[in-house]
């Protein structure tokens, strides 16, 4: 028997099947499934996510799918919180709450806690990506060069969502961001959920099987409609590269070819060296936590059936 108040989380680099591997332990045990996905937030964007069909998700509803317009930013202050209330739900109905996702950043957020930040503005916000649009995130990092030094040494210029986050902090308070990191102390899920927190991780023993996968996959999402989703974002007339949500990866790749920056074959290899690239950033994440339960990539029945076996 799990502890009353037991929180599981499935991570692993993308294509590893993840989602299929907790609706398998989802049919083991009552779990109430929590996405741990920063793209998956977006309504309108399923096909270049690998989103859970609508038919999955009235089986074995996902929290947190589908709560953000791709126009909106969503940071991992806003899933810790929103983590946080789905946990307790979860909690309420007797149910073991599971994150599943990919998104490091968020688990360790989630884990380790955030400061205290200022709340959002959306009128900043919509001025920094104005700026970004016009200039470019190259010169927005040097203005953060030059108010936060600090700052911008933690946050690389292809990192636009990061970038933003810290001008805003500046904008709003007059204040470095890195000054409100040392200032601001952050409390953990253990302390801030008084629970117990058990992770799990998919992870290839063959490299070079997850990139055929990864390879396989895109050009799935591209017969599947992926073009035809992003063309479908491009004629809504209020989106733009400088978003979070259109930079996601395979979103970008697309979207550049449409606006006539590169040709197709380079689309393509473009959006599957992106997504190695992200396959490669998330294991160097899950290789830095060692108390992180490892499990190899193999059949979703199989691996949900040992992860059952090991939490029981």
């Amino acid at each position: 028997m799990l502890p009353e108040r037991t929180v599981l989380a499935l991570i692993g680099p993308t294509a590893v099947g993840k989602t299929a591997i907790a609706i398998e332990i989802a049919r083991r045990l009552p779990i109430s499934l929590i996405s741990l996905d920063s793209v998956m937030v977006y309504r309108d964007m399923d096909v270049g996510t690998a989103k859970p069909s609508p038919e999955i998700l009235q089986d074995y509803p996902h929290a947190l799918i589908n709560i953000r317009d791709p126009r909106e930013t969503y940071s991992a202050a806003d899933f810790v919180a929103d983590a946080d209330r789905e946990i307790r739900s979860a909690w309420l109905q007797a149910r073991i709450p599971l994150l599943v996702g990919g998104t490091m950043l968020y688990l360790r957020a989630f884990r380790e806690g955030l400061a205290r930040l200022p709340r959002a503005d959306p009128a900043t916000r919509d001025q920094i990506l104005a700026d970004a649009a016009r200039l470019g995130w190259p010169a927005l990092h040097q203005r953060l060069t030059e108010v936060d030094p600090v700052a911008a040494q933690q946050i690389h210029p292809n990192n636009p969502q990061r970038l933003q986050r810290a001008l805003e902090v500046w904008a709003l308070t007059g204040k470095p961001i890195s000054q409100w990191w040392r200032d601001q102390g952050s409390v953990g899920a253990v302390q801030r959920l008084d629970c117990e927190l058990r992770e799990f991780a998919i992870l290839p023993d063959d490299r070079s099987r997850l990139q055929g996968r990864i390879a396989e996959r895109f050009e799935g999402m591209l017969q599947a409609g992926l073009k035809a989703e992003v063309e479908a974002l491009r004629q809504r007339g209020d989106l733009h590269l400088g978003l979070p949500a259109i930079r996601a990866v395979g979103y970008r790749q697309v979207w550049e070819w449409m606006d006539g920056l590169i040709d197709e074959p380079m689309m393509r290899e473009r959006g599957i060296s992106a997504t190695r690239r992200l396959a490669k950033r998330q294991l160097t994440w899950l290789r830095s936590w060692p108390w992180v339960s490892a499990h190899s990539w193999g059949a979703a029945a199989t691996l949900a059936g040992e992860i059952c076996l090991e939490i029981s």
